[in-house]
């Protein structure tokens, strides 16, 4: 098990790995470029199952077409779809997105709501998003768990579960705190770069000594 100290130099050595803005996921960008919580909560929802380059000009286009919740709640889901394509699954999201301005813009006063529960109850924010949104755009400590995380967590031995949701809860847990936000943001470019699904390149890793590679069958 990691000791208090020992998270401290995980997320430090990850964190300079990857100390390039640029390293950092899209949405990480964004927080630290553009600190508007709606904003922020608006390009998270396009990026799931979408790539980053795509989540950015996706929500650029669609910015420019409508830069608050009251515009954007106006918009119809055609408009709305065809500003964020190809984003995956983009008709859905554009409803979703519609629906979500028109809350936040009648029950919050176009305000984007700072706790997990409301954000919870917004059409096409999942647990990830919620986590994700609190942690970059209001500082509320908590672990926003992807594909990334899920996969590098379990692969060093930190944690051992099943799912993104039972490796949220084994997270919160483990890690310390005051390291919840960041965890994602350095794991996710790190997952990217070096902890691939597939022949990570352990021979690189600057956390092999904190890493018991579960699973790894083929490395480089």
């Amino acid at each position: 098990m990691i000791g208090d100290s020992g998270w401290d130099e995980v997320v430090k050595r990850l964190s300079d790995r990857v100390a390039s803005p640029n390293a950092l996921p899209y949405v990480s960008q964004l927080a630290r470029n553009r600190p508007d919580p709606f904003y922020l909560l608006i390009s998270t929802m396009i990026s799931l199952r979408t790539k980053d380059d795509v989540t950015e000009s996706a929500t650029e286009r669609l910015w420019r077409r409508a830069p608050s919740p009251q515009q954007l709640a106006t918009l119809m889901p055609g408009t709305i779809a065809a500003a964020i394509y190809p984003a995956g699954f983009y008709r859905t999201k554009a409803q979703n997105i519609r629906e979500t301005a028109r809350i936040v813009q009648q029950q919050h006063g176009g305000l984007t709501p700072r706790t997990r529960e409301a954000l919870l109850r917004l059409p096409g924010v999942g647990r990830k998003t919620a986590n994700l949104v609190l942690g970059l755009a209001f500082g509320i400590p908590a672990i926003c768990v992807d594909t990334h995380v899920h996969r590098i967590a379990n692969r060093a031995g930190w944690i051992q579960t099943a799912t993104p949701a039972a490796s949220e809860e084994a997270l919160v847990q483990t890690v310390p705190r005051r390291h919840w936000i960041m965890l994602n943001e350095i794991l996710v470019a790190y997952g990217q770069a070096l902890c691939t699904p597939q022949s990570p390149f352990c021979s690189r890793c600057v956390i092999a000594d904190y890493c018991v590679r579960r699973g790894v069958t083929r490395s480089r």
